[in-house]
């Protein structure tokens, strides 16, 4: 170590470097320790263990420390497909393959090619959000993640291998992973270079001007595709990189890591997937961090994407921002690969995403979410519910007021309720919405900032009052319908036959 000490300080002079790489040295040497003394990697081992045990998506063998020395480590035997051999066995082209006859071994085999092939799918898929679980979350991550050292288990599990060494970050440098995330996502690089000097990557005196408009020429505009910002992470991996070694940028072991293990990630996807796109499985993971952590950093965050300099609301970003945050479980990589699925999940989503809003203002999750609406512009918030890509939720509202108004009716003619439309959980939701002292003040603040404006009140009130006649409207004719059923005789309108006797 002394040596390479020596020699990465050498080409440091020779190359005019200005950031001291013999650290490099150091972090290898602490890789050695941890791969020659075993009593050092069950300690790692655990830790991991302990720090991600909440994820029931990931798996960490359990070490017998009784049994382990500084030769010997004994750790439980993990069951797993690896993962360069689920892609081998993608890649096998049937006995047959040449012939027109096509054997039972041949239907076997592309049995196994498409079991193998979303097995591995699904573990890049669960891969990438173990990544963002130890970069977002627990802040310690696997300094060894190649594919040798992950696992597909049978009950569709990650299992991580090799815990010779392990890398803690500071909270600081994963609040700016966060906001990297979501400003390439963006495609504002003038936020990124400011989140890679919050990384402390940037040297003293970098022109941050030239090096943003260096990434804006290499990398441009980011296009969306169904609201996932459709880019290759690998491409702007190459681009970010290229441009840290030209400005002698230091970059983190951390930093290193994380890239590597998703660039590794996604070139296992392509390989079976050619549309697969690290950020279509990333990003519903960042957006929900920021939609549920009420943390000042990721407030901040959030309201750069979602609020403009006078702070009105961005609506696509935030129905995005929705949409995506009423996922809970994450999307499947296969699903965002095929373009029907994206439609019926789209088609699904616009129930969900109102469901989710309802869910949130009165609930203890919901703080963001109403912080949001009192830091806003209460005119933008007004405007945005009016327009065309909103109508999803007016009619979403009718059908909840629908439903209560009919309930009402049932309940107070004949005392016992109607058959729903909706859950009786959406229904006391609206009931906690109306009742919430939270949720009044963000209304009164809203009322307030759309009263300075006659006209948007105006229109407000027209629509307010459409959507309560509609749902009446609704609700008696359900309150009809359900009537009739329950006490008129049914009535068969077929012909009766008469059968004489003779």
């Amino acid at each position: 170590m002394y040596i390479l000490r020596l020699g990465l300080g050498l080409v440091r002079r020779v190359a005019k470097r200005r950031n001291d790489i013999a650290l490099y040295a150091d972090e290898l040497g602490k890789g050695f320790v941890g791969e020659l003394d075993y009593t050092l990697e069950a300690s790692n081992a655990s830790i991991f263990l302990e720090a991600h045990s909440q994820y029931s998506f990931m798996v960490v063998p359990k070490v017998f420390k009784e049994l382990t020395t500084k030769r010997v480590l004994t750790m439980e035997w993990l069951v797993g497909e690896n993962p360069t051999k689920l892609l081998s066995v993608t890649k096998e082209l049937p006995t047959n393959s040449t012939s027109s006859m096509i054997t039972n071994a041949d239907y076997l085999g592309e049995k196994l090619q498409v079991e193998a092939k979303d097995h591995l799918l699904d573990l890049v898929n669960k891969g990438v959000r173990a990544s963002l679980v130890q970069l977002l979350e627990t802040g310690l991550l696997h300094a060894d993640p190649h594919p040798g050292n992950l696992r597909y288990t049978p009950d569709g599990r990650i299992g991580f291998l090799d815990f010779g060494l392990l890398c803690k970050m500071e909270k600081k440098h994963q609040v700016a992973m966060l906001a990297s995330i979501v400003h390439i996502a963006n495609a504002d690089w003038a936020g990124l270079i400011s989140d890679l000097t919050h990384m402390d990557m940037v040297p003293p005196g970098t022109n941050l001007r030239r090096v943003t408009l260096e990434l804006e020429d290499a990398l441009g505009e980011v296009a969306f595709d169904e609201g996932i910002p459709d880019v290759k992470f690998s491409k702007v991996l190459a681009n970010v990189w290229s441009v840290a070694l030209k400005h002698h940028f230091r970059m983190p072991p951390y930093y290193t890591l994380v890239l590597r293990s998703l660039a590794s990630l996604e070139g296992l996807a392509v390989a079976v997937d050619e549309n697969f796109k690290t950020f279509q499985a990333a990003y519903p993971f960042v957006v929900r961090k920021l939609l549920y952590d009420n943390s000042l950093a990721t407030r901040k965050i959030l309201y750069s994407v979602v609020l403009n300099r006078r702070r009105e609301l961005q609506l696509k970003k935030v129905l995005l921002f929705l949409r995506l945050g009423s996922t809970r479980k994450s999307i499947g990589v296969a699903d965002w690969s095929e373009r029907t699925n994206r439609r019926e999940i789209g088609d699904a989503g616009e129930f969900q995403t109102a469901k989710l809003i309802l869910n949130l203002l009165p609930s203890r999750d919901g703080v963001v979410l109403r912080r949001l609406l009192m830091t806003a512009d209460g005119a933008s918030l007004a405007g945005a519910m009016l327009c065309k890509e909103t109508v999803f939720f007016r009619q979403f509202l009718v059908s909840v007021f629908a439903d209560s108004i009919c309930q009402w009716l049932m309940k107070t003619t004949i005392g016992k309720e109607g058959t729903r439309q909706l859950t009786r959980e959406t229904t006391s939701q609206v009931q906690a919405i109306i009742t919430d002292r939270r949720v009044r003040v963000v209304l009164f603040k809203v009322v307030r900032d759309v009263s300075r404006q006659p006209f948007l009140a105006l229109r407000s009130a027209c629509c307010l009052l459409k959507i309560f006649v509609v749902a009446l409207a609704r609700a008696l004719h359900r309150f009809v319908v359900q009537l009739s059923e329950g006490y008129l005789p049914s009535f068969s309108m077929a012909p009766r036959q008469i059968v004489g006797t003779t």
